[in-house]
């Protein structure tokens, strides 16, 4: 199946699982993140797919010279960007 795609050397193939294993680790890093904050509320254990979906909505607004602007942000996207800390919500905001 790799061949089909443009991964015909060795090289690009270890490349690409270096990327895609990279890829979990930031994902798996996220959801324990996450997870942890929430643990106070019951019930509580969004996975990262859960959250990539939920901030499917977002949109960065540019005009001009000025600043971007983030819109569509709602409470429950609050609520992830408050547990995953200050430089999310700046990101956001």
């Amino acid at each position: 199946m790799t061949s089909s795609l443009f991964l015909k050397k060795p090289e690009r193939i270890e490349a690409l699982l270096m990327v895609m294993t990279c890829s979990l680790m930031v994902y798996a890093a996220l959801e324990h993140r996450i997870r942890r904050e929430l643990k106070a509320q019951p019930g509580q254990s969004p996975t990262a797919r859960w959250v990539f979906l939920c901030f499917g909505g977002i949109h960065e607004l540019r005009v001009a010279e000025a600043p971007p602007m983030v819109l569509g942000v709602n409470a429950h996207q609050r609520v992830i960007l408050d547990c995953l800390g200050e430089a999310y919500q700046r990101v956001y905001s």
